[in-house]
């Protein structure tokens, strides 16, 4: 898994969502057209992510998954399935919002930049160097935790 990149269709939010939580590189663009998603995948060295039959039929398309279910833990099953991937190996690694591998930072960079419960409660924090979203262990990352722990 390490080094393989992915692109999501515009179908695949949530799932690009959930592979990134998961460490994974998947670039999605919300409304990106057929054309321009293949491009992207061929000049990146990414394999496609798309419910979109005709996607796959393509043939300038190298390498596809077709996922076969509306449903994200089918998806999730589906994905893991076909590339035997442990979602803990780089889980938390990367921005869930762009993409970016996440870096730690220390606490005291963060005055005044994050709520003071979460301050005085944790220690541990990482920050995406993109869109300088910041992350920490709570409870959101063991609901997640516990969601993907259903398909290992």
């Amino acid at each position: 898994m390490i080094g393989m990149r992915f692109i999501a269709d515009s179908m695949l939010g949530k799932l690009a969502k959930w592979l990134r939580l998961a460490g994974l590189d998947v670039s999605y663009v919300k409304n990106i057209e057929d054309d321009l998603l293949i491009k992207k995948a061929l000049s990146e060295d990414r394999i496609i992510l798309t419910r979109d039959r005709n996607i796959e039929k393509r043939k300038a398309v190298k390498r596809c998954l077709l996922i076969e279910s509306d449903h994200l833990e089918e998806q999730l099953g589906q994905f893991i399935g076909t590339f035997t991937l442990n979602p803990f190996n780089m889980a938390f690694s990367r921005c869930i919002r762009c993409n970016t591998p996440l870096s730690e930072v220390h606490k005291s960079s963060l005055v005044n930049k994050i709520p003071e419960y979460i301050w005085n409660t944790n220690d541990k924090f990482m920050q995406c160097n993109s869109c300088n979203r910041i992350y920490w262990p709570g409870t959101h990352r063991e609901n997640a935790e516990r969601f993907l722990r259903r398909f290992l």
